[in-house]
């Protein structure tokens, strides 16, 4: 039987989903890009904001349009907040985000009784759901390493969909990654609030540091941390490993000190310029991106110029804006909303700057020796990406998987 698995969202979802594909094929099933072709179509969801809603929403109804007689598997961040929406569609099976390590059980009992099935809850209180790929479909190795989130930041619905904070077994996290280094370099630890790790006296640095250890592992990466994990701890360890990739990824959603109280943030802005200085005192070159929310309920236009201003001081490598999308559900949900024409406004002025900065920091590079993984081969072209996150296409054809010393000059680059 062929299979067709579309993802949304998230980092921990492409594992969630790369780890369904790995157990479906040690059960002998195949795969197939083309829905059409698919006698089972499986969709893994995200909820993040009313797009993505409405984007796997299409998905689904696509779907069913394309490939009527397909087994259709729906599961994840969306189905978990709109199960009412989802149980209107004609889906085989559906599923919150617990139990998507059972959906190869769940599709051979399916085959057996042609009996559909539905099991979407709101337990907060759960365990970690154990899953382990020893194979990744990217160059990068994701490994998830970390679920839920207890934040409860006044926008994010994440929290009542993913469930209370829970980790993997630390030994188990380290077999995973000893298997993964067989096939990849480069190792990203993913959760839905990675910094708060947490196994039997463990925590993340417990984890990078034991990785590290591993001869065929060069890079180890975060997908996010938040600033006030950043404890002396990793600070030590920023300064000695020199596996750790020179990248941090650290949302700071807003730069008002107003908004920050507003959205229940953890932090305020003089905590977090501090931080950022004590990291760039060790690591003068790091890239440091983030994610930055505009358009928050009741942010006014100071606080925007605030945001504006301090992203541009705090000069980050990359800004992920997001307009803000109200969810049902949480606090933010309640407060006076500021227009969508505000909203598009800022988000267009943010980008413009992240443009600005994303460049600056680059140029800092040329003309300087890097080292590239290699990711992708296209069109005698060679692409990739350094420890600090820099993109680079190298003229000529070189071999995946591989990190190659780079004379960088921006958009194309030379190998040494």
């Amino acid at each position: 039987m062929l299979v067709y698995i579309e993802t949304f969202g998230c980092k921990v979802n492409a594992y969630e989903s790369n780890y369904i594909k790995q157990s479906l094929e040690a059960s002998g099933f195949l795969f197939t890009t083309n829905i059409k072709d698919a006698d089972v179509v499986i969709v893994n969801t995200c909820t993040v904001t009313n797009t993505a809603d409405s984007k796997c929403k299409k998905f689904v109804r696509r779907v069913r349009r394309e490939n009527p007689n397909c087994i259709l598997i729906v599961a994840g961040c969306s189905t978990q907040n709109k199960a009412s929406d989802y149980e209107k569609m004609d889906i085989d099976i559906l599923l919150g985000n617990r139990y998507k390590s059972k959906i190869p059980e769940l599709l051979d009992n399916y085959l057996k009784t042609k009996e559909k099935y539905s099991f979407v809850d709101n337990n907060r209180d759960l365990a970690f759901e154990n899953m382990e790929i020893s194979d990744f479909n990217h160059t990068r190795a994701f490994i998830k390493i970390q679920d839920g989130c207890d934040n409860f930041c006044s926008y994010c619905i994440i929290p009542f969909m993913r469930g209370k904070c829970r980790s993997k077994n630390f030994d188990e996290v380290i077999s995973e990654a000893e298997k993964l280094s067989l096939n990849h370099q480069e190792i990203v630890l993913t959760g839905i609030h990675t910094g708060s790790y947490s196994d039997n006296g463990k925590d993340l640095v417990d984890v990078i540091e034991a990785i590290s250890k591993l001869p065929n592992i060069k890079r180890i990466r975060l997908s996010s941390v938040e600033i006030t994990e950043l404890n002396e701890k990793f600070m030590d360890m920023l300064k000695c490993n020199s596996k750790f990739c020179n990248h941090l990824h650290i949302p700071l959603q807003a730069g008002s000190d107003h908004v920050l109280k507003l959205m229940n943030r953890k932090y305020d802005l003089d905590y977090y310029f501090n931080k950022i200085k004590e990291i760039r005192d060790i690591r003068p070159d790091i890239a440091i991106s983030t994610d930055i929310i505009v358009g928050f309920p009741e942010e006014t236009d100071e606080d925007f110029m605030a945001t504006y201003e301090n992203a541009q001081k705090l000069q980050f490598s990359k800004i992920h804006v997001f307009p803000y999308s109200k969810r049902d559900g949480t606090k933010a949900s309640l407060m006076k909303e500021v227009s969508d024409k505000e909203k598009t406004s800022r988000a267009h002025k943010l980008l413009e700057l992240s443009d600005i900065l994303e460049k600056e920091y680059n140029n800092k590079f040329i003309g300087k020796e890097v080292d590239v993984l290699v990711e992708e081969v296209k069109n005698g072209v060679s692409i990739g990406h350094t420890s600090n996150y820099l993109k680079v296409s190298i003229n000529g054809k070189l071999e995946k998987n591989k990190i190659y010393k780079v004379f960088y000059k921006g958009e194309k680059s030379d190998i040494i």
